[in-house]
């Protein structure tokens, strides 16, 4: 139920100069149908995050129902801060999903 801002952002910061580094020539047709290893990286990390989005959504909800059962092993304090981070992480999620939208209108707004 650790969410691990720094390594996070350092793994942004890692994808944003790969992202840089990657030259801006444009491809053969035929090559644009070929998987791109980097994407497939890119959905695969993306799944993890929202795996992880998920799971603390979940420990977040175990934790508030122990509380309303009255179990002695977990504090208010607990359950307030796990539902916390649980609504940080979905607030961070919907604005990577938002960003993603935009850049994709963006895209596809471009004239070929």
């Amino acid at each position: 139920m650790n969410i691990k801002g720094q390594a996070l952002y350092a793994q942004m910061q890692s994808m944003a100069t790969q992202a840089r580094s990657v030259s801006a020539e444009m491809k053969p047709v035929n090559q644009l149908a070929e998987i791109n290893p980097s994407q497939s990286e890119f959905s695969t990390l993306f799944k993890d995050a929202l795996k992880t989005v998920n799971n603390v959504q979940v420990a977040a909800g175990e934790l508030r129902s122990r509380v309303e059962m009255g179990d002695p092993n977990v504090s208010l304090v607990q359950a307030m801060i796990a539902a916390q981070k649980s609504s940080l992480a979905f607030e961070a999620t919907v604005q990577v999903r938002n960003k993603m939208v935009e850049a994709y209108k963006d895209i596809m707004s471009m004239p070929v």
